[in-house]
Order: structure tokens, then sequence, then C-alpha cells
């Protein structure tokens, strides 16, 4: 299971939904912020903030929720926040990258080293981990957007370097300064992707048995319910027995 939006899937399933609707709103919220404070209050002038609306509006965050966010760092309103990257190990040596947006980096560092304890884990030095993954772009449309072959022809013709269809999704991936043009020419052919933002994509994977891997997901559920986490990644596999033990 590499990156972290399978298990992600997961821990949704078993969460409240109301309630993890509306942390999901306000991480989202905060990203369109920063994004537009960083940039032109435009989003077809700022890839970042444009990256940010189109995760929003995949998750049904409404028009007004949007507008009003970036309005708030137009009018500086907004609270001023750092971009913050953690790393560390989790249970079984794997590797995890955590990026925050917190306007107080002592609370939130405690809160994360907290989490590792807590999880036998070990939060480690900035760069310690990072080695271990590429920061790629990432594309991901419906499965309903384009066959298989159809979304591969396009990706390669728009300069992408690969795609991975799933059960539900196409993801492409690109290198970081291709992320903009790749976007923008399938955009043009399948319509609005899900989204469309730099990540982590791990090198390799790592095996875990099911104990610590359950330990893991109850790290990575602890990180993810924190108001300063944007995103977490992690380098393991789960076993398709924890997978349909938690509902995957």
């Amino acid at each position: 299971m590499a990156g972290h939006s399978q298990f992600k899937n997961i821990m949704h399933k078993k969460g409240k939904q109301d309630a993890l609707r509306s942390k999901i709103f306000g991480k989202l919220a905060r990203e369109i912020t920063v994004a537009a404070k960083m940039g032109m209050p435009d989003p077809a002038m700022n890839p970042r903030l444009r990256a940010a609306c189109i995760a929003a509006r995949a998750e049904n965050m409404p028009k007004d929720n949007i507008e009003r966010a970036i309005k708030k760092a137009t009018g500086g309103e907004g609270d001023n926040f750092d971009e913050v990257r953690y790393e560390g190990y989790a249970p079984g040596g794997v590797a995890v990258i955590i990026e925050a947006l917190t306007d107080n980096r002592n609370r939130t560092a405690g809160e994360v080293r907290s989490y590792f304890t807590k999880a036998g884990g070990a939060l480690a030095e900035t760069g310690a981990v990072a080695f271990m993954f590429d920061r790629v772009g990432a594309i991901e449309f419906p499965l309903k957007a384009a066959s298989e072959d159809a979304m591969m022809e396009a990706a390669i013709d728009a300069g992408a370097e690969d795609v991975a269809t799933s059960e539900d999704s196409h993801e492409v991936t690109t290198a970081m300064e291709a992320l903009g043009g790749v976007a923008k020419a399938l955009e043009a052919r399948f319509g609005e992707p899900r989204k469309a933002r730099l990540v982590w994509k791990p090198q390799n994977t790592i095996s875990v048995d099911d104990e610590a891997g359950e330990k893991i997901l109850k790290l990575i559920g602890l990180l993810e319910e924190n108001d300063d986490v944007q995103n977490v990644y992690a380098n393991f596999e789960i076993s398709d027995a924890l997978m349909a033990r938690l509902g995957g």
C-alpha cells in the first residue's frame, strides 16, 4: 500500500462523517488562504491556489467557503501560518513525512512528537527520511473520465511519467516542474481532475506485520486528526488480511 490515500480511506470509513467533513473543510480553507497569500488571489494565475480549489471542490466544499478563504488572504484577515515538514520513523522502521501549516511551531512539534512516542516510533530530524521519497506531481481523475489506454496515451503526450489505474481512479505522476503543464493539458481533454498537487512518493515500500500495521494506522490517524497537519505520507504496505479486518 504505497502513499497514504488508501489507508486514509480505511480510517475515513470508521470515522464520524460530519466531524470529519468539518475538519477536512478547515484544512482545505487554511491551504486556500495560505496559497492566496503567497501568490495572486486568482486561481487561474496561481497554480498552488488552483490546486487547493480543485481539492476543495473534490471534497464538495461549498463555493462560498472557498471564496471566503480567498478573501481572508486578500483582506489580511487570515492568520499567519508557517509551512513545516516533520519526518520520523513509525513501528517496523516505516518512514513517515508530515506536512503541516501552523501558527505555533512549538505546539505542533510537541503534538507530533507525542503521537510518534505513543505509537512506539520516533520523530527525526528534517531530511532523515525524505531521501526515501521522490517529490513528484500527482494528478487524479475519476475512472469514468477515460479508458486506461486513453489516459495513458494522453498523459504520455502531455509529458507525464506514469499512470496508475485503480478500481475508481487514474493517478498520473509527473516530474515536479511539469505538474502545471501536464495538469492543464489533461484538464483540457478530460475536464477538471480530482486533485493536482505535489506529493511525496515512496521509492520503495516496506511490508509490515499486522501488529505493526495497526500501530502505524493509529499513528497516521492521530496525525491526520490534528488541525495543523495537512498531509501524511508513509512507505509501507498493509497485508490483505488487515485491510479486510479494517474494512478496506
